[in-house]
């Protein structure tokens, strides 16, 4: 009986150890993070914001429009252009064909004019030796014949130089000198004058990174032109760029960059403060966010100073 007992013991004694080895088998080991570097702004007192890196003029979203299939795409992304160069091309068939149509409705037009004119010059010589010979309405008559064909072979001429035009512009060109920051279109793929997801090439220049940052406008009253600004690249505290103060846009606007962190709400508006630094080695990315920090005085003395 004795035996028994024992053997019971044992047993439960195995299935207890089973079940904590199964446990601490599939427990998730403990992971260590490393602790973000501790953020130091050389100001006493500041008001804080969000930046997002952009170039001087903003970047440009290039489109077409006309639609239709890219047939070439001239441009890489990072490649250096200057006002005019091609960036990518829209297959022109269509319109190549149209304008043959066009040309040969002008020539119909500039024919068909030939004979009214050649009317009324015989007509009005006819009527300058002999007043008689003509009536009036006979020469008024075959002076708006001559109008209206003028008028169709200007509508006919018109017509050829607008599909000119859609030719022209079936080839892209940058309005602006830059850098190519993106190319999102392939050849075969279709391109069309709205609706698009995104630009099918963005360009801007680098040779200068702006920062739009955005002031809480609970603070845009403290915010001051001559008043120092620095950047800081996220992650890495030590990278500190001095700023220089552009301009301000005076419209206040929704706030559409968020932190993610869980005390900021998107229905605050912000001021909208535009910075630029030099461009180093270390790379800060167009379309970047960074913290700006801009010095100001503490916020009881500015209000007991009256100040704006």
């Amino acid at each position: 009986m004795r035996r028994i007992y024992v053997l019971v013991s044992c047993a439960i004694v195995g299935i207890a150890i089973a079940v904590y080895a199964v446990i601490d088998t599939n427990r998730p080991a403990p992971t260590k993070t490393a602790p973000m570097p501790r953020q130091v702004v050389p100001f006493a007192s500041y008001v804080a914001g969000t930046g997002i890196t952009e170039t001087g003029r903003g970047n440009v979203s290039i489109g077409t429009a006309v639609p239709g299939v890219v047939i070439e795409v001239h441009v890489r992304v990072g490649d250096q252009i200057k006002s005019g160069d091609p960036l990518f091309k829209i297959d022109d068939r269509d319109l190549q064909a149209r304008m043959a149509v066009a040309r040969a409705d002008v020539s119909q037009a500039s024919a068909a004019l030939a004979k009214p004119r050649h009317r009324l010059e015989f007509l009005t010589n006819l009527q300058t030796r002999d007043r008689s010979a003509i009536s009036v309405e006979a020469i008024s008559n075959a002076r708006d014949d001559v109008v209206a064909a003028e008028a169709t072979l200007a509508s006919a001429r018109a017509l050829e130089r607008q599909i000119e035009v859609d030719i022209e512009r079936s080839v892209v060109r940058s309005p602006t000198a830059g850098r190519v920051l993106q190319v999102n279109t392939r050849p075969g793929e279709f391109a069309g004058n709205s609706g698009q997801a995104g630009p099918l090439v963005l360009v801007g220049s680098d040779t200068r990174t702006y920062l739009r940052v955005d002031i809480d406008e609970n603070d845009a009253w403290r915010v001051r032109p001559e008043a120092k600004a620095l950047a800081v690249v996220r992650g890495n505290p030590s990278r500190k760029f001095p700023l220089r103060h552009e301009y301000i846009e005076p419209y206040v606007v929704p706030k559409t960059s968020l932190t993610g962190q869980s005390t900021e709400r998107s229905d605050h508006r912000v001021l909208q403060v535009i910075y630029s630094f030099e461009a180093t080695a270390f790379p800060v990315y167009l379309g970047q966010q960074m913290d700006a920090y801009i010095e100001a005085a503490p916020a009881e003395r500015e209000r007991a100073d009256g100040s704006r």
